[in-house]
């Protein structure tokens, strides 16, 4: 997890104050923004540290062996079960069963998923009883589950079982001043794995990467990163900007006054102030007015400019 911009400290600060609730998680995003690093970041972070972390793409479960991959079988089961077999959720007993791509599960398959999660029992094909196990469950969908529920292919029931807290991870192109640090550590990466000095890169190259769009995210930037740092030459890293002007976006302005510097200083005091804030309110709007001293209409006002998420509180 790195970076410095606003966007990826609100992320960061909704990760580490996750890791502390033993609560199921939906984690939304682009591809390549690093949802599988968030949720195992909220694993390791947590309680659940020292025990497994089992990731499965649920767009690789056809319905036929959707449970026999969840809750495994026992010998005799069908024709090829020679031996027992333990499913996911046994393999990730005390753990986190993280579930990539939820949304491509097939309508059977959700049912499976609904059953389980009512109290985390579940029968290994061929068994003869019911067997309980202990995990956490975070889920990952590079689509909005509430719009997958209104086209009708996923089920409310379900999306109220997965979303208990939520986290929006944000496109590289939201994260202002995180692509060179990123493009800076793949360079290092690469270097330390294939054996090449680093590089610098060009100013011209860095210049064009702010102002990318980059559908792929931070997947894609690694890529790019890694193909260019190999086949680099001379003492810089140089890459032409792409021949398509729709791919990239304006300059970005610098600030040139005192009122455009006041301005830009506020926010970002605003947003870090606002994260700390309803961290040590609990996710309590109303706690965190009193605290901070502030009429709760403005903040919430505050907490909707800046996108912060507001955690469920856990005050009894």
């Amino acid at each position: 997890m790195l970076g410095r911009s606003i966007a990826f400290r609100i992320a960061n600060a909704l990760i580490e104050k996750m890791s502390a609730f033993d609560a199921p998680v939906v984690i939304e995003g682009e591809t390549g923004t690093g949802k599988e690093l968030a949720a195992r970041a909220i694993h390791y972070r947590g309680a659940r540290a020292g025990l497994p972390f089992v990731p499965i793409n649920c767009g690789a479960l056809p319905d036929a062996l959707i449970e026999d991959e969840l809750f495994g079988h026992r010998r005799g089961a069908f024709t090829d079960a020679r031996d027992d077999k333990p499913g996911l959720v046994e393999l990730a007993r005390g753990g986190t069963l993280f579930l990539d791509e939820v949304d491509a599960l097939t309508p059977k398959a959700q049912v499976t998923l609904l059953r389980f999660l009512q109290d985390q029992q579940y029968r290994p094909l061929g068994g003869r009883r019911e067997e309980q196990t202990d995990v956490r469950i975070i889920t990952a969908s590079n689509r909005v589950l509430e719009r997958q529920v209104e086209a009708g292919a996923f089920r409310l029931d379900l999306l109220y079982r997965l979303k208990v807290l939520h986290l929006a991870m944000p496109p590289l192109r939201e994260r202002h001043g995180d692509i060179a640090l990123l493009a800076e550590h793949f360079v290092r990466t690469s270097s330390a794995r294939y054996h090449k000095p680093a590089l610098p890169f060009d100013p011209q190259t860095l210049a064009w990467f702010e102002r990318y769009s980059w559908r792929g995210n931070i997947r894609e930037l690694e890529n790019l990163v890694q193909r260019e740092f190999l086949l680099a030459e001379g003492e810089r890293i140089s890459v032409p900007a792409p021949s398509s002007g729709l791919a990239l976006g304006p300059a970005p302005e610098p600030v040139l006054n005192y009122r455009a510097a006041k301005s830009l200083a506020i926010a970002e005091f605003e947003s870090r102030f606002l994260v700390k804030l309803i961290g040590q309110a609990n996710g309590n709007v109303s706690a965190a007015a009193r605290i901070s001293g502030t009429e709760r209409r403005y903040l919430g006002r505050l907490l909707k400019k800046h996108r912060i998420v507001k955690l469920p509180s856990t005050a009894p």
